[in-house]
């Protein structure tokens, strides 16, 4: 199975090119990055409905949209970002304001850049695409907190195994 995967940003194509092969081995896969969610969702119509065309090569869609920003994930695998940045408390994810990687208030990724800085890293601000490849690498797919990051692994292993690709949030 050929997978492609749509992404508003570059630090999102370069974390998933990471993730991807881990969540699922044996599956080939693209990452299409648009520029910006404006564009993203002006062309996304078109794209389904290419999609869902007779003879189109695509025969299965799998519709995930992250609402917030793909740093929490990172905020629910809390031992990814301790081994990216060893600076930062191995304890952070019991603080409260982390606990739930998903709801953390004011953004995600400003709240990644507070916890980055306040520990002496990158204290001219986040070079975005080079944090988040560096982060997706110590990931454990297996067993990430963030609610977002679960429901997209298992709907793409889903996918892949040719089971239903609807998931429950």
């Amino acid at each position: 199975m050929n997978l492609e995967v749509l992404v508003e940003e570059r630090s999102a194509e370069q974390a998933l090119r990471v993730l991807l092969p881990r969540i699922v081995p044996d599956a080939s896969f693209e990452v299409c990055v648009f520029p910006g969610k404006v564009d993203l969702l002006k062309r996304l119509p078109g794209l389904l409905t290419a999609a869902a065309a007779p003879g189109s090569r695509c025969a299965d869609v799998l519709n995930r949209i992250a609402v917030e920003e793909l740093e929490a994930w990172f905020f629910g695998d809390v031992s990814a970002l301790y081994a990216a940045y060893p600076r930062v408390p191995a304890s952070l994810g019991q603080r409260a304001k982390y606990r739930r990687a998903d709801a953390i208030l004011g953004g995600t990724w400003e709240a990644l850049e507070h916890v980055l800085q306040e520990h002496g890293y990158h204290p001219g601000g986040l070079a975005k695409v080079a944090v988040d490849t560096k982060i997706a690498k110590h990931m454990n797919v297996d067993v990430n907190c963030s609610r977002s990051f679960q429901v997209f692994r298992d709907g793409i292993r889903r996918l892949v195994a040719g089971g239903s690709s609807v998931a429950k949030s």
